[in-house]
């Protein structure tokens, strides 16, 4: 399972970029979201209709990839053997660059407390996986990927100005903070932030620059120029097939400091003297949701950690000819230290530093929401990667995004249909369900269903206690029919 696992790994820097994009899209921005809303904005958290908000299990997984696309059937099967042009199909014809991206978000017992109407507290337990690789032009990854050294790819020249491929996982505590800082007639402006802890599990990173090379033989070439910058962090040298994850994880080593910050503006007009559709009725703060539309900025993941670089990490001048093209293989039993430790014998070494730190995907969210009958809503959200050019080694990012959902919500029912594309023109349309307790959805189910080959998917899920209160109220029976008549335009209150 370990050689299938770094098999795959190196698949990703062939074929591979971003990680991280919105967790639990199309449910994240909704007025319910409670504390899951606090990753994406912290401010929401302020003005919040709970009083409390307890999540006890939840998981946001993505993966995807610009070149190889799967049969679907042929995944679904589990077959351990994948036959290339029957089992996938890789993009050999694309004139663009290849890209791939996975992560994995898991959120602990976390919970959300409202001090009073105008302000809240909130404790986020995550643990966090964020992989990424790419800039790699399709011929390269047509040389790498396809049978190689496939002696099709003689006498040729290969040139890259850059490719990477980084991995991070780090164990993250959240305190948050929001507050409604200005209260004025129509207008309400929210605003919050979250300190975080982070403790670096493992993490990888490789780079090349300016590389050149011509493919001589099957047996040989020559790298013409070229500097590769490779390493990984001292504890995954201890790490074995046999260890489990949970006996090396160790969520206050290797320390780190991250911040979030968020405002949220809402438009209040003046709603024919009813006020909220819940007053009245069991709600913790009747004017949570009395907006008429609403926007919000946020700058997420701000930070790192920093980790001590293991032994056979590297910065290398790989300029040399007559290279074995096969020595650049990692061999058979060979472990990753001693095939890291033995690559750096064959090039020339460059200055390297014992430490390096690994940034988190920052990146800019912004959203805004309408509320178009109490009922029925309709909100777009764009995450903007904020560190995905070429200067940092170190480093996993978002996945630039843009997301329109329709959505249905009821106190303990909500739908959603969220339509989404990313920076890479993958368009999708997915579905999310609240229903009491559980959360459950995929941003692109829908559009997957429908295709006969994959490339990208992903799911989440998750599990709450929410104040649940099953009675007689509702918005049409209970608390005097506010909602009936609202709609009916009868009964209205003198102003």
């Amino acid at each position: 399972m370990r050689k299938k696992r770094l098999r795959y790994l190196f698949v990703c820097l062939i074929a591979a970029i971003p990680a991280q994009a919105q967790v639990f899209p199309g449910y994240h921005t909704s007025q319910f979201a409670g504390v899951h809303a606090v990753p994406f904005n912290p401010a929401l958290a302020a003005g919040s209709r709970y009083k409390w908000d307890v999540n006890i299990i939840g998981a946001d997984v993505k993966a995807g990839n610009t070149y190889y696309s799967f049969v679907k059937s042929s995944l679904l099967s589990g077959q351990e053997k994948m036959v290339r042009n029957v089992d996938y199909i890789p993009d050999t014809n694309a004139t663009r660059k290849q890209y791939g991206w996975g992560s994995a978000d898991v959120m602990l017992p976390s919970v959300l407390y409202s001090i009073d109407e105008k302000q809240s507290v909130a404790f986020t337990w995550r643990i966090r996986g964020s992989a990424n690789a790419g800039g790699m032009g399709t011929p390269i990854a047509n040389f790498f990927a396809l049978n190689y050294p496939n002696p099709r790819f003689t006498d040729r020249n290969f040139v890259s100005k850059y490719a990477a491929g980084n991995g991070n996982a780090w164990n993250e505590f959240a305190l948050s903070y929001a507050r409604v800082i200005k209260d004025k007639g129509d207008h309400r402006w929210k605003a919050g932030i979250s300190l975080k802890y982070l403790g670096g599990q493992a993490s990888a990173y490789t780079v090349v620059r300016d590389a050149s090379f011509t493919f001589n033989t099957t047996q040989l070439a020559d790298i013409n120029s070229g500097r590769v910058h490779y390493g990984y962090n001292e504890e995954l040298d201890e790490y074995t097939s046999q260890d489990s994850w949970s006996s090396v994880y160790s969520p206050f080593q290797n320390p780190g400091i991250g911040l979030d910050v968020g405002v949220v503006y809402e438009w209040r007009p003046d709603n024919d003297g009813f006020g909220s559709m819940h007053e009245g009725g069991p709600d913790w703060n009747p004017d949570a949701d009395t907006w008429k539309a609403r926007f919000g900025v946020s700058i997420v993941d701000i930070g790192g950690m920093s980790y001590r670089k293991s032994v056979p990490s590297a910065n290398l001048d790989v300029t040399a000819d007559n290279v074995l093209v096969r020595s650049l293989n990692k061999q058979r039993n060979e472990s990753m230290r001693r095939y890291a430790t033995r690559i750096a014998t064959m090039f020339t070494p460059l200055e390297n530093d014992d430490t390096y730190y690994m940034n988190l995907p920052t990146s800019l969210n912004m959203f805004g929401d309408i509320n178009l009958n109490g009922r029925f809503f309709l909100s777009a959200s764009a995450t903007v990667a904020l560190n995905g050019g070429e200067k940092d080694d170190n480093k996993t990012n978002a996945l630039t995004q843009f997301l329109i959902t329709p959505r249905f919500e009821l106190k303990n029912l909500g739908l959603y249909l969220p339509i989404s594309v990313n920076r890479f023109g993958q368009a999708d349309a997915g579905f999310a369900l609240r229903a009491g307790p559980l959360v459950i959805g995929s941003a692109s189910l829908f559009s997957n269903l429908s295709r006969q080959m994959l490339n990208h998917a992903d799911v989440f899920v998750a599990l709450r206690v929410v104040p649940i209160r099953l009675g007689k109220w509702s918005w049409d029976k209970g608390s005097d029919g506010t909602y009936r008549k609202r709609r009916h335009n009868i009964g209205c209150p003198t102003i």
